[in-house]
């Protein structure tokens, strides 16, 4: 049973993430860039702050990623001083970054050479599910190296689920991000319309959430978006990201994204309002322009 494990990456979702780790009674090593946020997680949870990803990696039995961005992930994992040069014959190494699906199949050959295994395990829930342990965990890896870590991810996971080889985290991920786009959207709209023709929104949004027209989105979000509330949940910026992914994945395979498409310049525009760090409901503020 893994007992020592490392925790890269202290974001918004990192933070909590390793906080259910020590919890549970794992020894937890953390490494942030910023180390501050490390020093603090410390003194929240115990466990150590290790000065690089290598440093936090080197006796571990298993090793957890969250950070921004394949640039980021390469940094701290085949960069100087990247965790992966430390990892012990045997470790594994689990990212749940958000990123390429090529990214992925990279880490796991890099840490085949080292004797290691990888899983590529992305997240869905946003901040609050992280902080509640209530992710969705979406795994791609050898089934042998998923077993060992399936109980430590169950801390944070209400489903953890391989879904194949190396990358396919990574790609059942963007398939989530799709309908998420897809989903925000359509309640954006239908708050819209629906204020426009002179409804209680309110009102009808708790008549559609308990029809055929519900969705996490719509269960979750219509209130917020009602009262034009944009200060949590996931950023506009990294939702760009995702949709980037998803779309030069889909441009590689030559499936048509034309509804995803468009979301992702809807996005853009959304930025260009200044509203890269509000989340990704702020659709609706988009369609607002007007009043």
């Amino acid at each position: 049973m893994i007992s020592r494990v490392a925790f890269i990456g202290l974001g918004v979702m990192g933070y909590p993430m390793a906080g259910h780790l020590a919890r549970a009674g794992l020894d937890v090593a953390v490494y942030n860039r910023t180390g501050a946020k490390a020093e603090a997680w410390v003194k929240a949870y115990g466990g150590r702050h290790a000065a690089t990803p290598a440093l936090a990696a080197e006796g571990a039995e298993a090793v957890f990623l969250c950070v921004g961005n394949d640039q980021d992930l390469h940094q701290v994992t085949l960069g100087e001083d990247g965790a992966v040069s430390a990892l012990s014959t045997g470790a594994v190494l689990v990212d749940h970054t958000t990123a390429s699906a090529t990214m992925a199949r990279t880490l796991d050959q890099a840490c085949r050479e080292q004797g290691a295994h990888f899983i590529d395990a992305p997240v869905s829930g946003g901040q609050q599910g992280a902080e509640n342990g209530q992710l969705s965990v979406m795994c791609g890896g050898e089934e042998a190296a998923f077993e060992r870590v399936a109980p430590v991810l169950d801390h944070y996971g209400k489903s953890v689920v391989l879904m194949g080889p190396a990358g396919s985290g990574q790609l059942t991920k963007m398939a989530n991000q799709i309908c998420v786009g897809a989903a925000i959207q359509g309640v954006a709209e239908a708050i819209a319309f629906a204020r426009d023709a002179g409804l209680d929104a309110e009102k009808a949004m708790q008549v559609i959430g308990a029809g055929a027209g519900s969705s996490w989105q719509l269960l979750n979000r219509h209130q917020t978006m009602i009262a034009d509330e944009y200060d949590h949940g996931f950023a506009v910026d990294w939702m760009r990201k995702d949709l980037m992914i998803c779309l030069a994945e889909a441009n590689r395979t030559g499936t048509p994204l034309p509804v995803t498409a468009q979301i992702n310049e809807f996005y853009k525009d959304i930025q260009a309002m200044g509203g890269g760090r509000w989340d990704t409901s702020s659709l609706l503020r988009r369609l607002r322009r007007r009043d």
